[in-house]
């Protein structure tokens, strides 16, 4: 299955202010998801973003909430996007059955998403690159079973590619200065 920009929304979970200096490998994930939002914008793909429980957590860092276009963050209390009809009912508004997903914790709230996401009949995508988890070990967990639910598993650099389709173009050059 290719992955289709018109099909497309990209997913920004949970990554807020005092959750986030606590991932494993946090600059490298922050890096990435800059590039991640950054490509899906170039590409016009619009973006869903949620935050988990922000008055404990905080809210969305500045730098990826700058990346989310005019997306309001979802407010959720359940670990599951798809468990906040707000996130459910913005998703379906978008007419994208494909969701890249990038954000935090990968063993919590991105499995719960991606099970749930794929048990509504949308096709998760994961990039694995923009993902995280406190331990290591959790996340590798949680990519595991994602590939076993059914979620393709891809990196922020193949998606943003598969989704520019050809190189030569405006978008195709943006998004070669991007990965560099």
């Amino acid at each position: 299955m290719r992955i289709q920009i018109k099909e497309s929304a990209g997913l920004v979970i949970d990554i807020q202010e005092r959750l986030f200096p606590h991932m494993d490998h946090s600059g490298l994930l922050l890096a990435n998801t800059v590039k991640l939002l950054k490509g899906l914008e170039v590409l016009g793909v619009p973006v869903l973003l949620t935050e988990q429980y922000p008055q404990g957590l905080g809210h969305t860092l500045e730098e990826v909430r700058t990346l989310c276009g005019s997306a309001e963050p979802v407010t959720k209390a359940a670990f599951s996007c798809c468990d906040e009809p707000a996130f459910l009912s913005a998703l379906e508004h978008s007419a994208r059955r494909t969701v890249i997903i990038c954000g935090i914790e990968a063993h919590v709230c991105v499995l719960l998403t991606v099970i749930d996401l794929i048990e509504n009949g949308y096709v998760p995508v994961v990039a694995a690159d923009c993902i995280s988890s406190r331990k290591p070990g959790d996340r590798e967990i949680a990519m595991e079973r994602m590939r076993t639910e059914g979620a393709i598993i891809t990196t922020m650099e193949s998606v943003l590619f598969e989704l520019a389709g050809v190189s030569g173009t405006d978008p195709f050059r943006a998004i070669s200065r991007l990965v560099k």
